[in-house]
């Protein structure tokens, strides 16, 4: 009588490492499509939704500035920033971003009243006549506008969108932003705003000095 014998098993296949890895991805892509496909479901959306909630710290004072210069006027700007970046000997649809973003802000046009000494002001021995000279009016620095600002379109390549998955601070628009701001900048300096600026000013201080009793009142300006 004969004993039955198992067949011997043959040795076991592994799975090499690049398969591990394309699989990997393979499923990430498979379960965020899943994601926007439920999303898009009605009476999902609630479900798989997201809370946010604010958990920020309060704000803390750093330092104070006292401030001795007048603001005459302020402009309003609209910048449309269209920003390219290609990546050398691979196509847009690989490697790329293409934003078009829509910039707005304001940059205020001042005097500075902090640097007069008593040569810059003269008033005679009657106080009816007064001469004043100041520096002229300066800008400042541009401030972009979020309510007003945002993106109109973006385009980006397979491996862009691959990046932005694990990124921190996936989308980022502080390109188009740093160079909206350096656009409206520019802008304001082709404006006249600085004219305008002490035009105001002037206006300002004759009907001031006028006010308290002066009868002449002439303002200048210059370095």
């Amino acid at each position: 009588m004969t004993t039955p014998t198992t067949p011997a098993k043959g040795p076991i296949a592994r799975v090499p490492g690049w398969a591990k890895a394309l699989g990997a991805v393979a499923l990430l892509l498979v379960v965020l499509s899943a994601g926007i496909r439920l999303s898009l479901l009605p009476g999902l959306k609630d479900l798989f939704g997201t809370e946010t909630e604010d958990r920020s710290g309060p704000a803390l004072l750093e330092s104070i500035q006292d401030l001795s210069r007048y603001d005459a006027a302020s402009g309003n700007f609209q910048v449309v920033v269209d920003l390219e970046k290609d990546a050398k000997f691979l196509p847009d649809a690989v490697r790329g971003t293409r934003t078009l973003y829509v910039g707005a802000g304001t940059v205020d046009a001042y005097v500075d009243l902090g640097k007069l000494d008593e040569d810059d002001v003269r008033v005679d021995e009657d106080r009816t006549s007064a001469t004043l000279r100041l520096p002229h009016a300066r800008l400042g620095k541009p401030a972009l506008d979020p309510e007003r600002s945002y993106a109109v379109s973006k385009q980006r390549g397979l491996f862009d969108r691959l990046g932005d998955l694990f990124s921190d601070n996936p989308g980022s628009e502080q390109a188009v932003q740093k160079l909206a701001v350096r656009h409206i900048g520019d802008a304001a300096k082709e404006s006249g705003l600085t004219t305008r600026a002490e035009a105001n000013t002037t206006e300002m201080l004759e009907g001031l000095l006028r006010s308290l009793g002066f009868e002449q009142v002439r303002v200048s300006y210059g370095e």
